[in-house]
């Protein structure tokens, strides 16, 4: 459930460092230096370092007709998915034994890939479900099908699972938060612009269809997707913004059973947690109670007949890219070309890997590894994780901000926090998880009920620390609070962005600046909030918390001053903990970078100085171009940054960019004395 994870979004980069250095496999090629053909040599450094790190491959790159944005992440993705691809090939066409990885992996993957079986299938893998969705007739058979089809990951109406309890990090508790939309976000509901009542009146069509689609007559789709929109328009208006669910203190709210029922009387939460199978559990975290007096007073209001609607609905939205094409056809015209401007479908090929990644991430992760990720390569990137703690220890060390007894609570946090690199120690056990050779859907609905059982297993039970929360070919990394650990899957671990071989420069620049910052985000505005041990309690002094307050709305400035698109404007504090960490973690690696002999030695490569290299290797990791309803959408939903706002923003801040390129005061990449934001 939610976790908390502080990611970073969407990146690829380059890891590494002085005397990391490891074996490569046969797949990794990358070359060691930049490629100069990148750069624009039209525009300055000193007034848009975005541009001109990034312009000559802005030039040359094209958006693909089925992405809404493409960068070097995607290129990495890409590559990964091509190793995945192979391997996934090679399992569908063997006979393994029945019940060993090898047949869940090749049987899962033929299913998707089986598109005629898919079609031919049509609704009847569904017919038992939409028929006892049809049957109810009492709140009591209502309250039973929502569990059921909680149990089979389709999340209607509310979010049920375990999550860390904030303030006894060790514990795992339940936890009850708000959701059942359709829509990305609350605010597409509640905003009353014209694009947002253009993207509502797409959104009702497109249930409209999908409705139709299920066999609704078109005057029952017409009204039951105004049913639909209805219901879940007042679950927005009750449900709590992104900016306020970003701090922690608003969404803990542990209560017992009794208190839990009194927000909603007219919901039976023993009889809830009796289908949904953890009838034991005494007390529960509501993440936000408003939210439940609110869906207690539609429970009470709306006739069952549009529940059951708002039911169906959400079963085919949620399996939709499991069912026949026309499904999957719609589902894809408004999810992609509609929010987010892509033209076109992936190849299936792709789509079957990500959701074979999705379902059986770490049995294909194991394989993934033994392919492309050697133990050398984990040996280095750890040796590159401790440079960057011995750097953030002494910037803590030497803070003229941070008072002696915040100060040491802070060193005591970095100590205790856990690395993790490439892949569990332990892999998950999939024995439960029952893949059969088709129809797809049925694997699909195995797999998200095999995970929903194997999270509320969790609940009552002591927090598993060596468990992860992405799968190893993830092109991506994450920050955990109630865990205080850093996560490096093997997937973003590659080439070109993980090459060992290539200068110290380009490490620090790339991987080093990621590596600081998830462990700043231990710092950040939500991060902060958590002590060593990942518990909800306040470490800091009074005034400390205030100095770092002042400091975290520098940046929440200067990122709402942004604009995205036309007038639209990034929304600092949404995006405030990805900045700060964009931040610190910049500032970490080049004081980290600062330490190597190369940086010492001043020697120019390819005729740019070290500092140099290093500012051009943080740049290039953000080249990408997005679609206009991509930005849009990502400016109202992402936590993090445009990309081409990760590198003006910080390196705006650092005198050390400046003085690497000769940067003048009143020049655009040089913030003036009194607007530089500094935290770390």
């Amino acid at each position: 459930m939610r976790r908390l994870l502080l990611a970073v979004m969407l990146i690829g980069v380059a890891l590494g460092g002085h005397h990391a250095r490891a074996d490569r496999s046969p797949a990794q090629t990358a070359s060691t230096g930049l490629d100069l053909s990148w750069l624009d040599p039209s525009c300055k450094p000193c007034e848009n370092f975005f541009q001109f790190a990034n312009g000559g491959w802005l030039r040359t790159h094209e958006i693909p007709a089925a992405y809404p944005a493409w960068g070097l992440f995607n290129e990495l993705q890409q590559k990964n998915q091509q190793v995945l691809h192979e391997l996934l090939e090679q399992a569908a066409a063997e006979k393994a034994p029945a019940g060993s990885l090898d047949q869940k992996l090749g049987d899962f993957y033929r299913s998707c890939m089986d598109t005629r079986q898919i079609d031919a299938a049509g609704l009847g893998p569904l017919r038992s479900e939409l028929r006892r969705i049809e049957a109810i007739r009492s709140r009591k058979a209502l309250e039973a099908e929502l569990a059921r089809l909680h149990r089979r990951g389709v999340s209607a109406l509310f979010r049920f699972g375990p999550t860390e309890d904030f303030k006894n990090s060790s514990q795992e508790i339940a936890e009850a938060a708000q959701g059942g939309l359709g829509l990305p976000d609350r605010d597409d509901y509640l905003k009353d612009d014209e694009p947002t009542r253009r993207l509502r009146d797409q959104y009702r069509q497109h249930v409209e269809r999908m409705l139709h689609l299920l066999g609704e007559p078109d005057a029952q789709a017409r009204a039951d997707a105004e049913a639909v929109l209805r219901i879940e328009t007042s679950l927005a208006q009750a449900s709590m913004s992104r900016v306020e669910l970003r701090q922690p203190e608003n969404t803990y709210h542990k209560i017992g059973l009794a208190e839990v029922q009194q927000l909603t009387p007219h919901f039976s939460w023993k009889r809830y947690l009796r289908e949904v199978g953890v009838e034991s559990v005494a007390e529960l975290n509501v993440v936000h109670p408003g939210f439940f007096r609110a869906m207690d007073r539609e429970l009470a209001s709306v006739p069952l007949e549009q529940w059951k609607a708002y039911l169906r609905w959400h079963l085919v939205h949620a399996l939709a890219t499991a069912m026949p094409t026309a499904f999957e056809e719609e589902n894809f015209n408004f999810y992609g070309r509609v929010l987010t401007g892509a033209q076109q479908q992936r190849p299936r090929w792709q789509r079957c890997v990500e959701a074979t990644d999705r379902l059986l991430g770490e049995a294909l992760g194991q394989k993934y590894v033994e392919r492309a990720f050697p133990p050398a390569a984990k040996e280095a990137a750890l040796r590159m994780v401790r440079n960057l703690m011995a750097a953030l220890r002494q910037d803590l060390e030497t803070l003229d901000w941070m008072s002696p007894e915040t100060r040491q609570a802070a060193l005591d946090k970095l100590d205790r926090m856990t690395v993790k690199i490439g892949y569990p120690d332990h892999w998950r056990d999939y024995g439960a998880f029952h893949v059969v050779r088709g129809p797809y859907v049925v694997n699909v609905l195995a797999g998200r009920a095999f995970q929903f059982q194997r999270d509320l297993a969790k609940i009552g039970r002591p927090v598993d620390r060596t468990e992860w929360d992405m799968t190893p070919p993830t092109v991506n990394a994450y920050y955990n609070p109630p865990r205080n650990e850093i996560v490096f899957p093997a997937g973003i671990l590659q080439p070109p962005f993980f090459d060992p071989a290539a200068d110290d420069a380009l490490n620090y620049g790339g991987i080093g600046a990621v590596i600081g910052h998830e462990m700043t985000h231990g710092f950040d505005d939500e991060g902060r909030k958590f002590d060593a041990r990942g518990n909800l309690r306040d470490w800091w002094t009074p005034e400390d918390a205030r100095r770092f307050t002042e400091r975290a709305e520098c940046v929440a400035r200067q990122f709402d001053s942004y604009v995205a698109l036309d007038d639209l404007h990034e929304n600092g504090h949404l995006v405030l903990g990805e900045s700060i960490a964009d931040l610190g973690g910049l500032t970490i690696a080049y004081r980290a970078f600062a330490m190597t002999p190369e940086f010492r030695s001043g020697k120019k490569l390819q005729g740019l100085t070290p500092a140099q290299r290093f500012f051009l290797a943080y740049a290039r990791i953000w080249a990408e171009k997005e679609r206009p309803e991509y930005i849009r959408l990502m400016v109202h939903v992402n936590p993090h940054p445009l990309a081409r706002f990760r590198v003006i923003g910080p390196l705006a801040n650092l005198p050390e960019f400046a003085h690497a390129f000769g940067c003048k005061h009143g020049d655009p990449m040089v913030r003036p004395a009194e607007q530089r934001c500094r935290i770390w």
